[in-house]
């Protein structure tokens, strides 16, 4: 039976948000909003069995600096093999980042055919000593990771402060509560030259007076879990693809799962009014 591979950290590649620094926040000013994105089946590789797979994302993003950044995100996928099987994976998360990238709070089920397939709830605190995971489910547990780790919005964050510089290549570790909330990825992602003026195959969704002016980078983050033994030369768990404004909207999806390759082109995009919780 095919199965869909899911990760928080694919939220977490359209994830936005902000560090405690004054200079991130200077520089950086992020756009709550919700889009929607509509998966197509781009390409199959080797001996997959994939033959058709369509979905969608819903993308829900809110919060400020201060009173840190909040994220709903739901994926609907089916998949139909060559053998005439379907099967329907519905990911829902919801996660929480404080603005100083000191505390992430992370909640997701995943049903495979209307049926509780997995169900994750934990969080993770940031200290001088460690990064310290408490979970609840899928069954209490605590665990450390090196305190350099980045949690997903504050690696976004720094994804955009290295299209503004120009750099094109950025490694980190993150963690995001993925699969059981126990494990950590090794990041590569690269950033093409920033572009001002929209594209001229701009989705009707963005052409919008949010994103008309708006700098974005073409990026390509890699995931490797951290641990996993390879033969010969490491490829990544995944790879997602994303055209990333400067203001937090993406478009213009990609999502590698290896075997086979989606496409996300962007359906609606709602725009929310900014709340200021800094006093």
């Amino acid at each position: 039976m095919i199965q869909l591979r899911h990760s928080l950290a694919a939220a977490a590649a359209l994830t936005v948000a902000l560090t405690a620094a004054q200079s991130v926040r200077a520089e950086v000013t992020l756009a709550p909003h919700r889009a929607v994105y509509e998966l197509k089946l781009r390409e199959t590789r080797g001996s997959t069995q994939v033959d058709q797979v369509r979905g969608r994302i819903v993308y829900e993003f809110t919060g400020n600096a201060c009173d840190g950044y909040a994220l709903n995100f739901r994926q609907v996928t089916e998949i139909a093999s060559d053998e005439g099987d379907t099967n329907v994976s519905d990911l829902r998360s919801a996660t929480w980042e404080d603005g100083k990238a000191q505390s992430f709070r992370f909640t997701a089920q995943n049903f495979l055919n209307q049926q509780l397939d997995r169900d994750t709830d934990g969080r993770a605190e940031r200290s001088g000593e460690a990064l310290k995971v408490t979970l609840r489910k899928p069954a209490s547990a605590s665990s450390a990771f090196d305190p350099g780790t980045l949690f997903p919005t504050e690696h976004l964050v720094k994804i955009i402060e290295a299209g503004k510089r120009g750099d094109q290549l950025l490694e980190a570790r993150i963690y995001d509560g993925s699969e059981n909330g126990d494990k950590t990825y090794d990041t590569l992602s690269v950033v093409s030259e920033g572009h001002d003026a929209p594209p001229a195959d701009l989705e009707a969704p963005a052409r919008v007076p949010e994103l008309a002016k708006a700098r974005f980078w073409p990026v390509t983050v890699s995931y490797f879990e951290r641990g996993k033994k390879a033969d010969g030369e490491q490829t990544p768990d995944y790879q997602m693809s994303f055209k990333l404004y400067e203001n937090g909207v993406s478009r213009a999806l990609r999502i590698d799962y290896g075997e086979f390759v989606l496409d996300g082109e962007l359906k609606e995009l709602e725009f929310f009014k900014p709340t200021t919780g800094c006093r």
